[in-house]
């Protein structure tokens, strides 16, 4: 079938192209935006600024963090739809959710429920609050092109009146689908059950997403799709018993209510959360957010239909997954049968063609399949996609046992 032309590359306000405002290494090709991010140079600059303050006079920088970290907090909550004073800054998506499972308190034999479609570090999290307790964790089994209705209603069917708690993600990481957590913690709390969202992937996909996902808590990084620093997420929560909640580090600021005993943790590097707001802003400033979420879903549809184009040759079902609710800038491409049948073997495949290829990708399983989960985001040219087919089908096909066409060449 033909492959609809890409989108031409976006440009700043200055007339550079979009690519050159990111500090990535041009000699390696970025498909994977998803995982961990890239930082633009404009905010590379501005959080250097912050470390070289704050090495110049550690004395003025350290008592005053709090207060610095506050006004982040109060320029940040507005994005992901929250107010400030339910949303507290934490390292990462994970860290958010240990701090909720440390508040929470079970009994033996009350029931965690998590998907399995879940990210693998929470759902491990949730574990380990079960064990805590004595507790157990279900796993709710939610078909890869299950509708929005067969996923509630799973979750329905799942509850007993023994659970306690939902953990379910916002946009899951191995399969890039949104569910529809509102609806999930709305049917949960009818029940008395209480529902953390997973919004690891959120902020900046879906507008306000803290205020759209539902639920008692929700978290979301900001060092992904807002491309913050790394070390940059926000919990969110209105909850009545929020006070219960703690920072991973007790210090000056442990006797303050939430979420202020929050804003003061020793000497973190605190400039990841005073560079986040900075990095919102530049992509508001240079793009808009609706225009940006736009471009990116346009790019990450494009891409994917390249490569299912040169994959489509080679398999009897069409590799392009057509998700219910598709995650705009990420899609999943299906591997070759035998390639990414668990997780491991597709982190494994992941280095093992950036080592060889110099291609960054990510890669997944689910249910015993491999996929290839592309992210695209205001940087990915035309260019990058047809990198990945020239470079890595090659490759991904002869690691399946099939002979590519003569057309493609491993360099």
């Amino acid at each position: 079938m033909p492959v609809s032309p890409f989108p031409a590359p976006l440009t700043l306000h200055s007339g550079v192209r979009a690519r050159d405002a990111w500090p990535l290494d041009p000699g390696v090709i970025h498909l994977n935006h998803g995982s961990f991010g890239a930082v633009p140079t404009a905010v590379v600059t501005h959080q250097d600024a912050l470390r070289r303050q704050a090495d110049l006079s550690p004395v003025e920088w350290f008592p005053r963090i709090g207060e610095r970290v506050r006004e982040a907090r109060e320029r940040t909550a507005p994005f992901v739809g929250a107010r400030a004073d339910d949303s507290v800054f934490v390292p990462n998506a994970s860290a958010a959710a240990t701090v909720v499972y440390n508040a929470l308190q079970l009994e033996r034999d009350d029931e965690i429920l998590v998907t399995d479609q879940g990210y693998g570090a929470i759902t491990m999290g949730a574990q380990r609050l079960a064990r805590r307790f004595g507790a157990t964790v279900r796993t709710v089994e939610l078909p890869l092109l299950a509708s929005d209705d067969e996923v509630v209603q799973r979750f329905d069917d799942a509850l007993t009146p023994r659970t306690r708690l939902i953990v379910v993600d916002q946009i899951t990481s191995p399969t890039a689908r949104l569910l529809p957590t509102r609806r999930i913690a709305e049917l949960a709390a009818t029940r008395g059950v209480r529902t953390l969202v997973d919004g690891a992937h959120a902020p900046g996909l879906i507008a306000d997403a803290a205020a759209v996902a539902g639920g008692d808590w929700w978290f979301g990084n900001l060092h992904k799709w807002p491309c913050a620093p790394r070390g940059s997420a926000l919990l969110v929560t209105n909850a009545p018993d929020r006070d219960e909640l703690w920072p991973l580090i007790d210090s000056w600021a442990a006797n303050e209510p939430y979420p202020v005993r929050f804003d003061t943790q020793g000497t973190i590097d605190a400039t990841t959360y005073l560079s986040t707001p900075v990095a919102i802003d530049y992509i508001e400033g240079e793009f808009g957010w609706a225009n940006a979420r736009t471009a990116m879903a346009e790019r990450a549809f494009a891409g994917a239909e390249i490569i299912a184009e040169a994959l489509r040759p080679y398999g009897d079902e069409d590799p392009l997954t057509p998700l219910p609710s598709p995650v705009p800038s990420m899609r999943l491409v299906r591997l070759p049968l035998g390639l990414g049948a668990s997780r491991e073997e597709a982190d494994e495949l992941r280095m093992q063609l950036l080592d060889e290829t110099g291609v960054e990708t990510a890669f997944t399983s689910f249910r015993g399949i491999g996929y290839f989960r592309l992210s695209a985001h205001l940087y990915t040219e035309a260019s990058d996609f047809e990198a990945f087919v020239e470079r890595c089908i090659p490759q991904i096909l002869q690691r399946a046992g099939i002979r590519p066409a003569p057309s493609l060449v491993i360099p």
